[in-house]
């Protein structure tokens, strides 16, 4: 039977903040079935949980955000969010000192390295997954779109559209099936992006006040201007796939399911969950007794302990 997932043990790191600047303490720890993924405010003066689910994104003002009924806020889940999706943790206590989970390097690589450290365990409780009966769909009037298509794995495809010469080098649509190719070495190492004329916006608003040539791709009028260039020719589309699957994986349940998009983001990816949510007939919660039934997008997670 396929099995819900934790940490084998607990594991720290510290990083700075991308938005708000400041020093952060992460620390993962293991936690029972049917727990779920749970941030856990230390710093302030009794801890609060919040528990990640798609009706708490209530900021996704350049990153996805939890916010509480009563203001308490755990920002830029996605790329943690990400690599917990890759590695398929169904529980997880993820306790830090601040609002914002620290950025790392821009991509889901550090957390990665943190979750290989410790390893992963399997727990005597049934993995739920969520399986798309239905399309389900959203979309503006600006040409943003993103869909979920029923899918016997695990499929994304996203297309971003920028007319800027460092991004006309490499083809801005991707697929990636998960029956066929790895997260952590297709997905993990993208980082997020932005470009040099979106600072002052930012910090005019409190937002990227930690940004670096160490943890983002920065963009100029013309050229990428971090030396070592990009790590993968598309990074750029890449990234915005790291960042869906991490805003998909605040569902709570991996899914079975074909997601695509066009120029979409957080705010698209967390209506489309919702929309998901409020139509029961395009979805069923799903279940292996024997592994081997499970879609081949599932056989691919890292082995566990």
């Amino acid at each position: 039977m396929i099995l819900q997932r934790t940490l084998k043990q607990a594991i720290r790191a510290t990083g700075v903040g991308l938005h708000s600047g400041e020093r952060v303490k992460l620390t993962l720890l293991p936690a029972p079935p049917d727990t779920g993924i749970v941030f856990r405010r230390t710093d302030l003066p009794e801890p609060v949980d919040v528990k990640a689910q798609p009706s708490l994104v209530n900021d996704t003002r350049l990153s996805s955000t939890l916010v509480t009924d009563t203001g308490v806020r755990v920002g830029t889940i996605e790329h943690l969010m990400s690599a917990l999706a890759g590695f398929g943790i169904d529980n997880l206590i993820v306790e830090v000192t601040a609002a914002e989970i620290p950025i790392m390097d821009g991509s889901a690589a550090p957390f990665v390295y943190l979750l290989q450290s410790v390893g992963v365990v399997e727990q005597h409780k049934k993995k739920r997954f969520i399986r798309v009966k239905e399309a389900v769909s959203v979309a503006d009037d600006r040409g943003v779109w993103v869909r979920l298509d029923p899918h016997d794995g695990f499929k994304v495809t996203l297309s971003i559209d920028f007319n800027h010469p460092a991004f006309n080098l490499a083809p801005q649509t991707v697929e990636v099936d998960f029956a066929h190719h790895s997260y952590i070495d297709e997905i993990s190492r993208a980082r997020t992006f932005g470009f040099m004329h979106e600072v002052e916006y930012m910090r005019s608003h409190g937002l990227g006040r930690g940004g670096s040539l160490d943890n983002a791709i920065v963009i100029d009028d013309e050229y990428v201007l971090n030396p070592e260039g990009l790590r993968f020719p598309d990074e750029f589309v890449r990234h915005k796939i790291l960042d869906a699957i991490g805003d998909l994986y605040i569902v709570g349940h991996p899914l079975i399911a074909a997601f695509s998009g066009h120029k979409s983001g957080h705010a698209m990816n967390n209506k489309l969950l919702r929309k998901l949510l409020e139509t029961p007939d395009a979805w069923e919660f799903a279940s292996f007794d024997d592994p081997l039934d499970a879609p081949s997008s599932f056989h691919q997670l890292p082995r566990v302990e």
